[in-house]
């Protein structure tokens, strides 16, 4: 487990990077979704390898940086590149970056990911923002010893996703042309893709998509009171929805295809949260 201290020299070296700045958000970018980063001014980099306790991102397509820079007057902190428990890191290593983030002085979460579409409505290209998720898994980043400068021992998890500012990324998309998604993101722990028998199962239980991220980042998000914002982009369609073998080539491939139109409106959501 790490202890206050380490999350605190943690933070200490990110600030350190940003030269007593603040930034407004931290924005998690998904698995082909990095183009985002790109977009702000005067960015600085700060790999992860450099950030003290920090692991190394080895997942196809994340490049395992921060980008800080400002987009609309606003500095915002990105994660280009996210960690995985496939990749044989714990819950609390994953969600690691969520809590170094609020100790630098982040209030605001916007976190994305690319996804499998388990709703047979849903389609390649779609975007859905997530109004709750399951997570039927014993990993936790909460478990151990309780950290009471971040959060209470039990926290509630009926509010995690913030309303207002759905209500927001709704009306840009509105204002984009954009058909807008809401669903229940399903946490899969991969590195496999799901069977066609667990697709059905999740599909039962009320998952419209399911990925092999985002939950335990939220978990650690909503214990230390950030707002989130959590939007999936839908790659592919999950296992047996369709006739066909599923490749993580597939999955960033479609999610570079939609990664401009997602930047565009959470680069608007910014300018205007």
């Amino acid at each position: 487990m790490f202890t206050y201290e380490q999350y605190k020299e943690s933070a200490e070296y990110v600030k350190d990077k940003l030269a007593g700045r603040t930034p407004e958000f931290l924005v998690v970018l998904g698995s082909g979704l990095g183009n985002l980063a790109q977009m702000v001014d005067n960015p600085i980099y700060i790999p992860y390898s450099d950030v003290p306790y920090f692991v190394v991102s080895t997942a196809i397509g994340h490049v395992g940086r921060f980008v800080a820079g400002n987009i609309g007057g606003k500095l915002v902190l990105m994660m280009q590149g996210r960690f995985h428990m496939y990749e044989g890191w714990t819950a609390e290593q994953v969600a690691y970056p969520i809590r170094v983030a609020k100790l630098v002085g982040i209030n605001n979460l916007i976190i994305t990911n690319a996804a499998g579409g388990v709703n047979r409505e849903f389609g390649p290209g779609d975007l859905m923002l997530i109004d709750d998720f399951i997570r039927l898994c014993i990993e936790n980043p909460l478990i151990g010893q309780n950290i009471p400068e971040f959060g209470e021992r039990f926290c509630d998890m009926t509010y995690t996703f913030d309303k207002e500012y759905q209500r927001l990324f709704e009306q840009i998309a509105i204002e984009n042309g954009v058909s807008l998604r809401h669903g229940v993101y399903y946490f899969a722990s991969g590195p496999m893709y799901e069977t066609p028998a667990e697709i059905r199962a999740m599909r039962l239980l009320g998952a419209d998509a399911v990925g092999m991220s985002t939950v335990h980042e939220c978990i650690a998000a909503n214990h230390c009171s950030m707002r989130i914002l959590g939007i999936s982009l839908i790659t592919n369609m999950a296992a047996g929805v369709l006739d066909c073998r599923l490749s993580g080539e597939e999955v960033i491939e479609a999610g570079n295809r939609a990664s401009g139109k997602l930047s565009r409106m959470v680069y608007d959501f910014i300018c205007k949260a």
